[in-house]
């Protein structure tokens, strides 16, 4: 990668939801249908859909973002079964709660590639950089697709073979490194481009050469640098500045 702040890393591995596609918004929408019945029937003030998605559950496999939301709300429920429907009795039916919501909201609305994303992964592309795209949701295949953007991915590593394989969920950098690891190339040298304070904690502890926080925030203030992210952006191709000009 010739010129920008990735210059001397030879690959790039993206985070899908609030990165490449405009998810992050349906993400959190489900979430708080599925959190705020257990939060009113505690006497509880409802899911907060801006600080609370980008603190606690936000880049976190769905039972990793119910039981650290339910944590920090000081509420206890049993862990459940894999197999419990959508509801407010365990973890587990909340998670489900969450993916029934999501599958329904999504149908229903979609998620639009974000422009910045299009152009800045139509450059790599062009330059023949190898370029990943991770997610700890299952739907990120089905949402690069309908977006136009899987055909622009090398490798694509989402909830569902996180599952398979065994991988624990950010902030643990396991699903990021096993991405670095199929494209070929070392962590230290690829860049890591995330939305979400667990995303860019996962690419500071697995050692990325350049961790990138990506702020679509309408007020602009995140926790992303103080996590671990080396440069925050609000429009990805002031990752390169040729996309920076065509965009003028």
């Amino acid at each position: 990668m010739a010129d920008g702040p990735t210059h001397g890393l030879r690959a790039v591995v993206f985070d899908t939801d609030g990165v490449l596609t405009d998810s992050a918004s349906l993400h959190a929408a489900a979430w708080r249908e599925a959190f705020d019945p257990v939060l009113t029937a505690a006497g509880q003030p409802p899911f907060d859909a801006d600080g609370e998605y980008r603190r606690w559950v936000d880049g976190r496999s769905r039972l990793d973002g119910a039981a650290a939301l339910l944590t920090a709300r000081d509420l206890r429920l049993p862990d459940g079964a894999p197999d419990d429907p959508p509801g407010v009795g365990s973890v587990r039916a909340v998670a489900a709660a969450k993916e029934a919501a999501f599958t329904r909201l999504l149908r229903e609305r979609g998620a639009p590639a974000w422009p910045d994303a299009v152009r800045l992964l139509r450059a790599l592309d062009a330059s023949g950089v190898p370029r990943a795209a991770v997610s700890a949701s299952r739907h990120a295949g089905e949402l690069l697709a309908a977006a136009g953007l899987r055909e622009l991915f090398d490798v694509l590593l989402d909830g569902g073979e996180a599952a398979r394989l065994g991988l624990p969920g950010k902030p643990d950098p396991a699903l990021f490194l096993a991405a670095a690891a199929r494209l070929g190339v070392p962590a230290g040298e690829c860049a890591l481009v995330e939305d979400a304070v667990a995303g860019v904690a996962a690419g500071r502890r697995g050692g990325f050469g350049l961790v990138v926080g990506v702020d679509r925030t309408p007020d602009g203030v995140t926790e992303l640098a103080e996590h671990g992210a080396d440069v925050v952006v609000r429009d990805l191709t002031d990752l390169w500045p040729a996309t920076s000009e065509a965009r003028r």
